[in-house]
């Protein structure tokens, strides 16, 4: 096990850095029942790392039940036709396998890490496989499940930032799916049952619904195999109907919400993009100028720097299958909280007007194009990749293509993609604090 844990230790803190020159080779099959596979081969490090994304992230929860999907996805790991949630825990554990589950609007992700040698690889995957293929949804650990998650609404209730994100996102998205967070509300969570999480797992869980990446120290044989083993029996099923298509709000929403605190949360945005948008990269480059490159930012510049009014500013777009959100906030003292929010209105508009300087653009590209290598150098981050690649249908040049892309982008291009995908004037804004004044 001291061996393992080094091994692992080792790939994550020095990555394989032989691909931070060159991208990674896509390589991209389909089973027979649906799932597509996309394969990176590396063998710097004898590390395996695979994920199953599933078209089953919070939108698609019932309107009576929001939270399913990720206790669907949280209660795999919890018990199976042969082993509980312990026996499950000590395979793993006992191989160096590291496994989680996670979820959000969009899909659900599993995923596991282990050494590449088959006497780790073939038991992990067997346990995986069960995992995956026989869930039994035990009623003791649903139940202490739903205890937990409760217990974690309950203490957001007490987060500004976190009531700052609820009111946010209903406001935005209204009656469309998107609005509800993934862990769901307490109404809702109470009312489950192992029979609900039984019923979601039957329609989503299955091959046209999934995706599958597999990156590390295997061959393409090796990794088809692995593929046909772990996967090849899900049964095809259905894909999942297209979500609905987010609408714009109408006219600009104002909400405060009191709360004890010295400090105001502002948050304000409105729907954005999908993430196949052709203007994503434009889009991408006028952010990270326009707030999303934290101190070299022009938000950090102006609000921080030169006003004080914050120590952290930020805007960012988080594109969906969907329009995701564009979202600007900040933390400020109570008493500057107006002379905030009219400031960050201010910049958006005027960055709206006329763009970017030509050298804000050349300082960005130089930072985007020149950074993009660290964040390909792991088969972690190369793993993550390939989960919007697959699930957003990217083309399989993405990576290859990316600083090519970034170079291209003009500030006309910019000004342009800015005008028409945001609207000032029907800006979504909530902010928290103490409104007592």
């Amino acid at each position: 096990m001291g061996l393992i844990k080094q091994l692992m230790g080792l790939c994550l803190v020095f990555g394989w850095s032989s691909w931070a020159e060159a991208t990674p080779k896509i390589e991209y099959w389909e089973l027979e029942n649906g799932v597509g596979v996309y394969f990176v081969s590396s063998h710097d490090l004898p590390i395996v790392q695979i994920k199953l994304v599933v078209d089953a992230g919070s939108a698609r929860d019932p309107i009576d039940m929001k939270g399913l999907a990720s206790m669907t996805a949280g209660m795999l790991e919890e018990g199976t036709q042969k082993r509980n949630a312990q026996e499950i825990a000590t395979a793993f554990e006992s191989l160096g396998v590291e496994f989680g589950a996670s979820v959000n609007q969009d899909m659900a992700v599993l995923g596991i890490r282990s050494l590449s040698d088959t006497r780790y690889l073939t038991p992990a995957m067997d346990v995986f496989k069960e995992v995956l293929m026989q869930p039994s949804f035990p009623g003791p650990s649903l139940e202490r499940e739903k205890q937990r998650t409760l217990v974690v609404l309950k203490q957001r209730e007490q987060s500004p930032g976190d009531i700052a994100d609820r009111v946010f996102n209903q406001l935005v998205y209204g009656d469309h799916p998107y609005a509800s967070e993934p862990i769901g509300d307490a109404v809702s969570v109470r009312a489950m049952t192992p029979e609900a999480l039984e019923k979601f797992y039957r329609q989503f869980y299955v091959g046209s619904n999934t995706k599958m990446t597999i990156v590390g120290d295997l061959t393409t044989s090796k990794a088809r195999r692995l593929a046909v083993t772990l996967v090849g029996d899900l049964p095809k099923g259905e894909k999942a109907p297209a979500i609905i298509p987010v609408e714009m709000p109408k006219k600009s929403i104002q909400r405060h919400i009191s709360f004890p605190s010295t400090q105001s949360h502002i948050q304000l945005g409105q729907p954005g993009v999908i993430r196949n948008d052709p203007d994503y990269f434009p889009l991408f480059v006028g952010n990270y100028i326009l707030g999303g490159g934290g101190l070299v930012s022009r938000l950090a510049e102006e609000i921080r720097e030169k006003q004080g009014l914050a120590y952290s500013v930020y805007s960012y777009f988080s594109p969906l299958k969907e329009r995701g959100l564009f979202t600007m906030g900040m933390q400020t003292r109570e008493s500057q909280r107006d002379k905030a929010l009219l400031l960050l209105q201010k910049e958006l508009q005027q960055f709206i007007d006329k763009g970017p300087t030509e050298a804000e653009l050349v300082a960005a590209k130089k930072h985007l194009t020149g950074g993009f290598p660290l964040r390909i150098d792991s088969n972690k981050s190369i793993s993550g990749y390939l989960t919007v690649i697959g699930f957003y249908d990217l083309p399989l040049t993405y990576l290859d293509e990316f600083n090519d892309r970034i170079e291209s982008v003009t500030v006309e291009q910019i000004k342009d993609a800015f005008r028409r995908r945001l609207q000032p004037d029907k800006m979504i804004i909530v902010t928290v604090g103490d409104g007592r004044k």
